[in-house]
């Protein structure tokens, strides 16, 4: 493919969380516009520069524009269309689907291709997928491709109302330094997860399985990186449980920092359910990290992890809620040291041949080529 001119359009500039939009930004071909602040962008990474005009003559002259070509386009609109029309983009990647239910209209006027992604909460949230039910309609109708980056969100959209045709399943791949990673193991078990302190990913669950845990190995160790609302109370459950002194929360951390920690973990471990709200997760990123980085992963059958960790091969899996058998799958890598290890070079070749970041990003590559060139 010729260099395109892309705009990859999401709410956060550099969200800690969201590596795979990162990726997407860097390693795409073409040249990309990152345009980024809100579901309707107003900052451009590309040109360094405000959307909507900043200058008071340009306001002036854009509010005139508006009044003349609005066309039904509201102002945050009609400001990313003339930016669009402006850097002739020829493909726009829009990351959420709540991103693209407020660009799609731009994207329609233009006659410009739209590639919506999916992550997860987009395609879960009850009250997300209420608000915007008429929007996701058009949406699906007008754009080019819908991704989905889970077996179970992909049905999900099916129901929602994507045709096959314009559906794409692309699991999301790990950096390839993960797959570098040199095992220095802790000479104390270490289990460790990182992610967001959320509903969906219930930490409160990993400790009261690691608190079982410790009644047979009493040195064991637990580290739990990130930050959210869920944060605080799980440092809480720490005391409540009699577990503080086994358990670290370095708060969010680098890619380096993760490696790291993964360097010396016996295990990863992640207790991800839907949230009474819905919220699911897509695929996480983190297990993909810790698998590449041959950890054995310990999580639950949830959303797309099935679909990355095979069980009793890659990883141990459990039903969602069920801590219990967690601590069990938590004892039976502490006692099986030679299988884990096993276990987590099973993981990396799986993640290397079925989920890396260079198979996500040419299947990326190859949609929006296809889109480009009708």
């Amino acid at each position: 493919m010729k260099t395109a001119a892309i705009a990859v359009i999401s709410p956060s500039k550099n969200a800690y969380s969201e590596t795979f939009i990162q990726a997407h930004k860097n390693l795409l071909k073409g040249t990309v516009h990152y345009l980024y602040g809100s579901s309707i962008p107003y900052k451009s990474d590309y040109t360094k520069q405000l959307i909507p005009p900043a200058h008071l003559f340009n306001k002036i002259l854009f509010n005139i524009e508006y009044k003349l070509y609005h066309s039904g386009l509201n102002k945050p609109q009609f400001a990313l269309k003339r930016y669009l029309k402006k850097h002739k983009i020829q493909c726009v990647l829009a990351e959420y689907g709540t991103t693209g239910a407020q660009i799609y209209d731009v994207c329609d006027q233009l006659k410009t291709p739209l590639i919506v992604h999916f992550h997860g909460y987009d395609a879960s949230m009850h009250d997300v997928l209420e608000h915007n039910k008429q929007k996701y309609r058009h949406m699906f109708s007008t754009a080019r491709y819908i991704i989905g980056v889970s077996q179970v969100m992909m049905e999900r959209l099916k129901t929602l109302g994507v045709t096959e045709n314009k559906l794409i399943y692309n699991t999301y791949g790990p950096n390839d330094a993960f797959f570098e990673i040199k095992k220095n193991k802790s000479e104390l078990p270490l289990f460790f997860g990182v992610g967001r302190f959320v509903d969906k990913k219930a930490p409160y669950y990993t400790l009261i399985a690691f608190s079982n845990v410790l009644k047979k190995y009493p040195n064991a160790q637990l580290a739990l990186g990130g930050e959210g609302h869920l944060l605080e109370s799980s440092i809480n459950l720490s005391k409540y449980l009699g577990i503080e002194d086994n358990v670290k929360f370095p708060g969010i951390l680098t890619p380096v920092e993760v490696r790291k920690y993964l360097s010396k973990a016996t295990a990863f471990i992640q207790h991800s359910i839907k949230a009474r709200d819905g919220d699911m997760e897509g695929t996480p990123v983190g297990i993909m990290e810790a698998s590449a980085a041959a950890v054995p992963v310990i999580s639950t059958f949830h959303a797309g992890i099935p679909d990355i960790i095979i069980h009793e091969k890659t990883g141990m899996l459990c039903e969602e809620h069920d801590f219990n058998k967690m601590a069990e799958h938590m004892l039976w890598i502490i006692e099986n040291p030679d299988q884990a290890i096993q276990m987590g070079e099973a993981g990396r070749k799986n993640i290397k041949e079925n989920f890396s970041m260079e198979k996500h990003i040419s299947k990326l590559n190859e949609i929006i080529e296809k889109s480009v060139n009708g």
